[in-house]
C-alpha cells in the first residue's frame, strides 16, 4: 500500500486561538452553552472568560443543569421552575435572582446580588457566608433553618412557612421581617 498525501486547508489566523478557530475550548463551550439555552441572549465573552450579559437572562422552566462559571447578569436572572441545583462560582446579578420553585438546594460563595433574592418554595438549607442581597430575601417555604452571622439585606426578609426560630444579633436588615414566629 502507498502512501498519500493529504490535503487539508485549515485557516489558521495569526494572533487568534487555534481552539477558537476550530471551534473547540472554553470559548467555543461557552457559545455552544448560549445557542442551547439562551439564543436570543445578547453577551460578550471577556479575554479573562468571564461572561457579561448586559440585559436579563430568562431560564424559566427549562430543565438547565448548570450556569457557566464567572457569569455577570446586569438586570434579572431567571430560573424559576428550572432543574438547576446550584449556582457557579463568581455569579454577580444586577437588579435580581428568581429560584423560586426551582431545584436549587445551595448557594455558592462570593455571590453578589445588587437587587433581589427569590428562593420560595425551594429546598435551599442554608446560606453562603458574606452573603449581602441588595433588596428583598424571600425564604419563605423552605428548609432554612438559620443564617449566617454576617447576612446584610437591604430589603425585606420573608421567612414565613421556614423552622427559622432564631436569627443572629449581627442580622442586618434595613426592611421589614415577615414571619409568623
Amino acid at each position: 500500500m502507498r502512501a498519500q498525501t493529504v490535503y487539508e486547508n485549515i485557516e489558521f489566523k495569526r494572533g487568534r486561538d487555534p481552539k477558537h478557530v476550530l471551534g473547540i475550548g472554553k470559548v467555543a463551550q461557552i457559545k455552544q452553552w448560549f445557542e442551547k439555552w439562551a439564543p436570543n441572549t445578547e453577551y460578550i465573552i471577556n479575554n479573562d472568560l468571564s461572561i457579561y450579559i448586559s440585559g436579563t437572562l430568562d431560564l424559566r422552566n427549562t430543565k438547565i443543569t448548570s450556569l457557566p462559571n464567572n457569569l455577570k447578569v446586569n438586570n434579572y436572572l431567571d430560573l424559576r421552575g428550572a432543574n438547576i441545583t446550584s449556582l457557579p462560582n463568581n455569579l454577580k446579578v444586577g437588579k435580581g435572582l428568581f429560584l423560586s420553585s426551582s431545584k436549587i438546594t445551595s448557594l455558592p460563595d462570593n455571590l453578589k446580588i445588587s437587587g433581589n433574592l427569590d428562593l420560595y418554595n425551594t429546598d435551599i438549607t442554608s446560606l453562603p457566608n458574606n452573603l449581602k442581597v441588595g433588596g428583598y430575601l424571600d425564604l419563605r417555604s423552605t428548609k432554612i433553618t438559620s443564617f449566617p452571622d454576617d447576612l446584610e439585606v437591604s430589603g425585606n426578609l420573608y421567612l414565613e412557612n421556614t423552622k427559622v426560630n432564631l436569627l443572629p444579633d449581627n442580622l442586618k436588615i434595613e426592611g421589614k421581617i415577615f414571619k409568623n414566629f
